[in-house]
């Protein structure tokens, strides 16, 4: 196991955490677990959970809850902390209490934690081949529905970044919004206008719209589908007057050549949306 200093989870995922954890609970659980019943209700066990394969491990706060909202006094103790490296067969954590709420709660807390340590891993993969370069690789709003909060975290967890979380925190003003209002120049100058310490980013999808994103007065300025021979023209170009994030289709075996033209960011959607869960399993001892 590798140890790295876990990222503090955020106030956005926090607030978002428990009522995940609720929904989750009661699409398994509905009017009742009726295979735990045939267990006596004062049982109690000890188990671990382990994974099978090398991961990078992020949802700890989301297996505590579920164990928390069911009750029955179990207690987990971890064996590495969100951020870490782990090795296929490592222990993550253990558990002890009452049988029936570990195998009730066992599947909820497992989806949670393969699927965010699937983006942790993933995440990392991607921040790991470009930590010669100064970008900064981001996520996208492409995640599960009812798990953004969850997933972005756990992108941070793998040592990439965060875009705007929603809709709501950030101007992102794409090919259709700027066709609505007109022109690039007017779309800043009205962003400005309603909300000025709002973060506003441009995409363009050529050196005219670059030129008029520039002069518009932008914090980011998004390079959608531009070759490689483009983005380093445009990082010439702008040079460092605004930052420049490098958007559309890049994938694991394009990631590195767009990461050395010299672009500040790169958004990835696969960093939530092309990945593959975690292969974990708990046992009774």
């Amino acid at each position: 196991m590798t140890a790295s200093t876990a990222p503090t989870l955020p106030e956005w995922a926090r607030a978002a955490l428990p009522l995940q954890v609720t929904h989750a609970l009661e699409e398994d659980i509905g009017s009742g677990d009726i295979t735990a019943e045939l267990i006596p209700a004062d049982a109690e066990a000890q188990a671990r959970v382990i994974t099978r394969e090398p991961m990078v491990l992020a949802g700890q706060a989301w297996v505590d809850e579920v164990f928390a909202q069911l009750g029955g006094g179990v207690v987990l103790d971890w064996a590495a902390q969100d951020g870490d490296a782990v090795d296929a067969g490592a222990t993550l954590f253990t558990l002890r209490g009452r049988t029936r709420t570990i195998l009730t709660g066992e599947r909820s807390a497992l989806n949670f934690l393969q699927t965010l340590s699937a983006v942790a891993t993933t995440a990392r993969h991607y921040a790991d081949r470009v930590a010669h370069t100064k970008v900064t690789l981001l996520d996208t709003r492409k995640t599960l529905p009812g798990l953004r909060t969850a997933q972005k975290y756990a992108v941070t967890c793998g040592g990439c970044a965060n875009h705007r979380i929603g809709l709501y925190d950030a101007f992102l003003l794409k090919e259709n919004h700027i066709a609505a209002h007109g022109s690039i120049t007017a779309a800043v100058a009205q962003a400005r206008a309603l909300y000025p310490q709002r973060w506003v980013e441009v995409e363009v999808e050529n050196f005219a719209e670059l030129d008029e994103a520039l002069a518009a007065g932008c914090d980011v300025i998004m390079l959608d589908n531009f070759d490689h021979d483009a983005l380093r023209q445009a990082v010439a170009k702008v040079n460092g007057k605004v930052k420049l994030e490098a958007s559309g289709g890049i994938e694991d075996d394009t990631l590195v050549a767009v990461a050395e033209t010299g672009v500040d960011y790169i958004s990835i959607g696969a960093l939530t949306k092309h990945v593959r869960a975690i292969d974990l399993s708990l046992r009774l001892l």
